[in-house]
């Protein structure tokens, strides 16, 4: 079964030419491929405004990096730098508050019924993966992991997603990396501030803070 994920993981990261032809770099993933038939239900809900959900139908054309029966990687069309990158998940979720704790998800590598799986950890699963290379791919050093979430923070398309961006010494990304950061105050303003996130989280009905069985 090992031998058999791992045949499936390197046709996906590795085609069978040396060279990827251009259908293959550019054909937009297909949201039904490989999936259940509930996963063919529940992808019918995505939105024909959004750009990603374009894309997951097969609607509209993307550089693909990567993609499993959760999720996909593909570059970013306006990139900040050479080799930024986003991992979008199938299903269309406005933004990560409003991506559901777990979706009924079946995988097509193990035939196996229908299970729980969570939508954020199947996108953050496959970092390790996809950040190392990427980087590698980029020559850089390291990278920025991000999610822009709402209007206020940068959120541009409302499809939860998170950005891989390569990073390169002295590279001069972010302006905010020449600032100086100040010391946090250990004082009654920074207690009164953890002790409202912590009254926050007590909120948090009790289904969203229980992992859910595999």
């Amino acid at each position: 079964m090992e031998a058999r994920r791992l045949a499936i993981l390197c046709s996906h990261l590795n085609p069978s030419s040396p060279y990827p032809t251009r259908g293959s770099i550019l054909g937009a993933s297909d949201c039904t491929s490989g999936s259940s038939e509930d996963e063919k239900v529940e992808s019918s809900n995505l939105q024909n405004d959004c750009v990603f959900c374009k894309i997951v139908r097969g609607e509209s054309p993307c550089i693909k990096l990567y993609e499993d029966d959760m999720c996909l990687c593909i570059l970013d069309t306006s990139p900040l730098i050479h080799g930024h990158s986003l991992i979008i998940p199938k299903l269309h979720y406005p933004t990560l508050e409003q991506t559901p704790p777990s979706v009924s998800s079946s995988s097509y590598l193990e035939q196996s019924p229908p299970r729980s799986m969570q939508v954020v950890a199947a996108m953050c699963s496959k970092v390790p993966l996809i950040s190392n290379a990427i980087v590698k791919a980029t020559d850089s050093d390291s990278f920025n992991l991000l999610v822009n979430n709402g209007a206020a923070a940068g959120q541009v398309i409302f499809h939860t997603h998170i950005h891989i961006i390569p990073r390169k010494k002295r590279d001069c990304l972010w302006a905010s990396e020449s600032l100086r950061r100040q010391t946090l105050k250990l004082d009654k303003e920074a207690t009164q501030l953890a002790l409202r996130v912590r009254e926050q989280l007590c909120r948090v009905p009790e289904v969203h803070l229980v992992q859910p069985s595999s």
